[in-house]
Formats: C-alpha cells, structure tokens, sequence
C-alpha cells in the first residue's frame, strides 16, 4: 500500500464510506482497507467515525489534517495539528480560508520588464519574479542597462 492509497483510505473514511467503497476506489482489497483501518483507529460504523473524528477535531483533541490524536502542551496556545507537514498540507489545501486583509495588497511595476504586479503584505518589492531580479541584478551590464534607481532617490535628487 502506498502512502497516498493510505492518505485516501483516511480520507474516504473519514468521510463516512464503507470499506467496500473504499476498496473499490483505491484498488486494494477490502480485508486489506479493514485491516489498515483498525490498526489506525477507523474502525467501527462509519457515520459514527466521521461524527466522533468532527467532534474530536472541534475539541482539540485531534490533528484538522489527519486525525491523530494530539497531546495538547500544559501551557501555551493549543495545537490544531500533529506537525508541521500536517498544518502544511492542511492549509496548502485550504487556501481560501487564509484571512488576507485588503490593505496589505500593493500595486507595483517591475524595475526589469515593467511588467504591472500585485504583491501581498510587502510594500519595497521591485521585481515581479525571481528571474526578473536575476536578469537585472547580474546580467546588466550584457543588457547594456543602466544600474537600477529606487523613484525615492531620483526623487531627492531632483529636488
């Protein structure tokens, strides 16, 4: 069984399916689903697993991502997930739940293409991308560029 076959697995039955209907989809046999799901605590009726999974979650008891169990820490702020792969994953997925504020978005112009681009949370961006910084910043002079000037100095000189 492959870790990802293992990943749907969960995921199916936490999802409240059967492990016939998670064989089918994997493409494991259904004793091999089973089996995998009761040494990985997923056994018993499925919508009383997806019930106890969602309550366990809300609680904090158990990791958002996977569903392991947590052991929360006596002091601090509590865990949410398992580790740090985990709360990757999890927000990697849920990209729409990231709370962005509106402010924090800029408006720029690339110092190498002039190319218009949005960047968040960073206001001193130059570049619209890794290869524009590149290209302007070690291939000048085969361009046969002018070193770049930030518009606050041109600014101070001009007055």
């Amino acid at each position: 069984m492959t870790e990802f076959q293992a990943k749907q697995i969960r995921d199916l039955r936490l999802r409240g399916t059967g492990y016939r209907a998670i064989a089918s989809v994997v493409g494991l046999s259904r004793d091999i689903v089973r089996n995998y799901c009761k040494s990985h605590g997923l056994d018993g009726f499925a919508t009383e697993l997806t019930f106890n999974m969602k309550e366990q979650m809300e609680a904090g008891t158990a990791c958002q991502c996977c569903g392991k169990e947590i052991k929360q820490p006596a002091t601090g702020r509590k865990r949410k997930f398992c580790s740090d792969e985990c709360r990757r994953n999890w927000w990697a997925a849920h990209q729409a739940d990231i709370n962005r504020k509106p402010t924090a978005y800029y408006e720029k112009q690339c110092a190498y293409c002039g190319k218009t681009f949005t960047a968040y949370g960073n206001r001193n961006r130059k570049y619209c991308s890794h290869a524009c910084y590149v290209r302007d910043r070690f291939w000048r002079e085969e361009d046969g560029r002018e070193p770049y000037e930030s518009p606050a100095v041109t600014e101070e000189e001009n007055a």
